[in-house]
């Protein structure tokens, strides 16, 4: 995913969110709609993980340090983690506990039109927010269906912006249906039930991304297709005889580390097993560009099971 694809997304759903958290917020202070103040704390809430997203995105682009040899690109999985958990707390926890004490606490609407103008208004931008999104995920999404797209993703911003967004829309719909059924009925319980079911809606979503973000930061390695490609990379070589092992790791959504052990002829010159390394490495940069980090440890491969391995083996690692 490019950087500029996602602040796109990133930003337009800000100002969306940053403008309806404001008109929320009044029509909940004239209406007494609890559906409102919960529908306000959630954009607020969506306003400062954008925020968030932006600041991980700026950081993750300083140099690497000695003390941080391999960069801070996964700065973007830091903050994308901390979206989660503050969409959990501060939205989805808000919104339940703000619709348990309205059930206990009942009050009657007042300015009922006010909150159904701001609920229209807010789901037009939202679904501003929602095509911007769209549209910079469809540049990198491919044949990916949604489902894949958002568990798959190695950039975190947009699947976070599309989960909000989406969440966001619904949580609208359920502030809507809570209001008109309250006035409809002239019960406050239905508004009370709308901003519960927008809790357990947000949490739920944190729930997602949390579990895909921690995936992240763990550490992930390159997709099959990717690995392949390496693969094949590696393969091409004349002078490669075999990959012993591979193993890859993204140390951020745009750097992908890749280690490999791959044999040579046990006769084979210093010199030559260097050119062919290097060879190596161009071609798994063109095949995969992600692929910045590389480390190639030449061996001399020992089918498994054989007792006797050649006695002139040697290893050497060649700097990248």
């Amino acid at each position: 995913m490019s950087a500029s694809g996602g602040n796109t997304a990133i930003i337009a759903a800000m100002f969306a969110n940053l403008g309806i958290a404001i008109t929320k917020f009044i029509a909940w202070f004239f209406s007494g709609s609890s559906s409102m103040l919960a529908e306000g704390v959630h954009s607020l809430a969506d306003t400062g993980n954008q925020l968030l997203l932006l600041r991980g995105g700026a950081l993750a682009k300083r140099a690497a340090t000695p003390e941080h040899p391999f960069g801070f690109g996964r700065e973007r999985y830091v903050y994308a983690f901390v979206v989660s958990i503050i969409l959990f707390t501060v939205g989805g926890m808000f919104s339940i506990y703000e619709g348990i004490d309205k059930i206990n606490n009942p009050h009657e609407l007042e300015n009922v039109w006010l909150p159904i103008l701001v609920l229209s208004i807010a789901i037009v931008l939202e679904s501003f927010s929602l095509r911007t999104a769209v549209k910079e995920s469809n540049h990198v999404r491919g044949k990916q269906s949604w489902v894949e797209f958002v568990r798959k993703a190695k950039a975190p911003e947009l699947p976070v912006v599309l989960l909000e967004d989406v969440a966001a829309l619904l949580g609208l719909g359920l502030a809507m249906a809570g209001v008109l059924l309250s006035v409809a009925t002239g019960d406050t319980i239905f508004d009370a039930i709308g901003t519960l079911a927008i809790g357990a809606l947000l949490v739920l979503v944190a729930i997602i991304l949390g579990i895909e973000t921690k995936s992240l930061l763990i550490g992930e390695g390159a997709t099959p297709d990717d690995a392949d490609r390496i693969r094949d990379a590696i393969n091409a070589d004349p002078d490669v005889e075999a990959i012993i092992h591979m193993k890859t790791l993204y140390l951020g959504p745009e750097e992908l580390l890749v280690a490999a052990k791959i044999a040579f002829a046990a006769g084979s010159r210093f010199a030559d097993v260097a050119t062919s390394i290097n060879a190596v490495e161009a071609r798994i940069r063109s095949a995969v560009p992600l692929a910045r980090v590389i480390y190639l440890e030449p061996d001399v491969y020992a089918p498994p099971g054989d007792a006797n391995p050649p006695t002139d083996s040697f290893v050497i690692k060649a700097a990248d």
